[in-house]
C-alpha cells in the first residue's frame, strides 16, 4: 500500500494527516507513506518529527481584499498555484500513491487535484463543523468525503458521499483519568477551571482571565492551570498589577505552554478556550463542560461554527470575541462551577458527541475505497 498525504498550514490539518499516517502503519507496517507539505510550513517539522517523509510546493492563500496590494498578491498567487499543481503532478508520478488522503490547508488544493486528474483515488478529511474552501472544491471528485462533525454535511454538495469518522485522538487522551490526574498535579477538592488560547495565546483570552485569576490568588476559590502562550509573556506582569503574583499562590498553576494537556483537561472542572476542531474533540472525548471563546480572525469563521455544533447539543457556553468583557467571563464561570448539575450535563453531553474510534473509521473508508480500485 503506498498513501500520500496532503494537508498543512496549521497543526489542525497536520496533525490529523500524522495520526492517520501512523494508524495505516500500525495495521500495514510496510505501508509506504508520503507527505506534500507547503514550502517553510509547521508541516516541514512535525512531519519528520513523526517519521515521516515530506516533500514542499509553493502555495498560499488568496487576499480577501480589493486593495491594490491585495490584488497584485492574488496575482502571484495564481501563478504559485499553477507552478504548485505542475510539481505536486511531478511528485505524485514519481510516488505512484494507490491513494491519496487531504487534511485541509491551502496545499491539499493542487495536491489533490493534481491526483484526481491522474486518476489515483483520493480521500479528504474535514476537522470542522464547518468545511474549508479546499475541501469544498475537492469534495466532488473524492471518492468520500471523512467528517469529524456531522453538521459540516450539509455545506458540502449532496451527491459526495460522506463517512462520519471523527477526529484522530491520541492515545494519552483517550486513556486519560480525572482522578489520577489531579492527583498527579497536587490538587485538592477545589474546582480547577483551565484555561489557554493555544501555543501562541489569544490576547482577549489572557486580558479577560487576568481578573478572575486575581481574585482566585486573595480569596482561593478556584485552582487555575492558565496557558499564555508565546506571544503572553506579560501575563504574569499584568496579575501582578492586579494584585496578585502567581508563583505564591498555591492554587495558581501559570505558565507559557501547557506541554501536559492530557492531565490537565482530564483533571479540570471547566475548560475555557478557543475552538480549534482537535481542541473540541478532546474536550468531547473526555466529556467536559466548557466555555468557548471562537476565534473570529479564522477562515470562514470556522470556530464559531465548531463551538456551535456542541452549544446546540447543550454542551457548552459560547462568548463571542466581540461581546467578551472580562466581567462577562467571570459571571459565566461563576455561575456553571456553581451548578453541579450543570457542569454534569454540559460533560455528558459533550461525551455523547465523542467519536473515540476515528482512527479506526478513517482507516476502514481508505481500505472500502482501495478495494474498489
Amino acid at each position: 500500500m503506498k498513501v500520500l498525504l496532503a494537508g498543512g498550514g496549521t497543526a489542525g490539518h497536520i496533525n490529523p494527516a500524522i495520526a492517520i499516517a501512523q494508524t495505516i502503519k500500525e495495521h500495514n507496517p510496510s505501508a509506504e507513506i508520503m507527505f506534500i507539505g507547503n514550502e517553510g510550513g509547521l508541516e516541514q517539522k512535525l512531519v519528520p518529527d513523526a517519521g515521516f517523509s515530506i516533500k514542499s510546493v509553493s502555495i498560499r492563500g488568496f487576499k480577501r481584499s480589493l486593495s491594490p496590494k491585495a490584488i497584485c498578491e492574488n496575482i502571484g498567487t495564481v501563478f504559485k498555484a499553477m507552478s504548485s499543481s505542475k510539481a505536486a503532478k511531478k511528485m505524485i508520478k514519481e510516488f505512484a500513491p494507490d491513494i491519496c488522503v487531504g487534511t485541509g490547508g491551502y496545499v491539499s488544493g493542487p495536491v489533490i487535484r493534481a491526483a484526481q486528474k491522474l486518476s489515483i483515488p483520493t480521500v479528504i478529511h474535514e476537522q470542522n463543523a464547518y468545511p474549508g474552501v479546499t475541501n469544498k472544491m475537492l469534495s466532488k471528485e473524492a471518492k468520500c468525503v471523512m467528517l469529524a462533525m456531522d453538521a459540516a454535511r450539509k455545506h458540502f454538495d449532496k451527491s459526495c458521499k460522506f463517512s462520519l469518522t471523527g477526529n484522530p485522538v491520541r492515545s494519552q487522551i483517550l486513556n486519560a483519568d480525572k482522578e489520577s490526574a489531579r492527583k498527579a498535579l497536587g490538587l485538592d477538592e477545589r474546582p480547577l477551571v483551565l484555561s489557554f488560547g493555544g501555543s501562541m495565546g489569544a490576547r482577549k483570552i489572557n486580558e479577560n482571565m487576568a481578573p478572575l485569576i486575581a481574585r482566585s490568588g486573595k480569596d482561593g476559590k478556584y485552582q487555575h492551570i492558565h496557558g499564555y502562550g508565546k506571544y503572553g509573556l506579560w501575563f504574569p506582569e499584568l496579575l501582578k498589577e492586579k494584585g496578585c503574583d502567581a508563583s505564591k499562590c498555591s492554587n495558581l498553576d501559570v505558565r507559557e505552554y501547557i506541554n501536559n494537556m492530557d492531565v490537565c483537561l482530564a483533571a479540570a472542572d471547566l475548560v475555557v478556550c478557543r475552538c480549534g476542531a482537535i481542541t473540541l474533540t478532546e474536550i468531547q472525548i473526555m466529556g467536559k463542560p466548557s466555555v468557548l471563546i471562537p476565534s473570529p480572525t479564522v477562515a470562514e469563521n470556522h470556530q464559531f461554527h465548531n463551538a456551535m455544533a456542541l452549544v446546540n447539543e447543550n454542551a457548552a457556553s459560547v462568548i463571542e470575541e466581540k461581546d467578551l468583557t472580562s466581567e462577562r467571563l467571570t459571571e459565566e464561570i461563576d455561575r456553571i462551577v456553581s451548578d453541579k448539575k450543570l457542569l454534569k450535563e454540559y460533560g455528558d453531553n459533550a461525551h455523547k458527541m465523542a467519536i473515540s474510534d476515528a482512527n479506526e473509521r478513517i482507516y476502514k473508508v481508505i481500505e472500502e475505497v482501495l478495494s474498489k480500485k
